[in-house]
């Protein structure tokens, strides 16, 4: 198995234990999901994502998506398919079960079914605490703010 050595990342960040296992776990799926279904992953505008599943011949209730701890599943479970005497299937008709890590911050606004693609909107909303803030720098040659009740003193 092929592993990447994240040494160098380790050493000038902080929090980011998580990230080798992550990547250990994305190239897992890749091999066990087979390209079933394709998919492709969209940078809408700032901060707006899509993800768009080729689901072909599935029908809204054999479909189902959740998100669990920053996991987002998108699962397609088949009914029994009526018997036909098939001269060729090219048209994949298994069910499947497709996983995307999230990153901190990113929710599921909504998701859509429409000529056989189901798309997944996504939004990154950072709360205003996680937001960069300037930080006044407090020393010996700051200006002293003298209060009112110094003043009347």
């Amino acid at each position: 198995m092929n592993r990447i050595d994240l040494t160098p990342l380790y050493r000038s960040s902080v929090g980011f234990d998580r990230f080798g296992t992550l990547l250990d776990a994305a190239f897992q799926s890749e091999k066990s999901a087979g390209g079933y279904p394709p998919y492709n992953i969209e940078v809408v505008e700032e901060n707006n994502y899509a993800i768009t599943i080729a689901v072909a011949g599935f029908k809204q209730d054999e479909l189902d998506i959740q998100v669990e701890n920053g996991v987002l599943t998108v699962r397609g479970k088949k009914g029994e398919q009526p018997n036909a005497n098939f001269l060729h299937q090219g048209i994949a008709t298994r069910s499947f079960e497709r996983k995307f890590n999230l990153a901190d911050h990113i929710e599921v606004v909504d998701a859509d079914l429409q000529d056989g693609l189901l798309q997944i909107s996504l939004v990154k909303e950072v709360p205003e605490a996680m937001k960069p803030k300037k930080i006044a720098i407090q020393g010996t040659n700051s200006p002293r703010v003298i209060s009112h009740e110094e003043k009347a003193a």
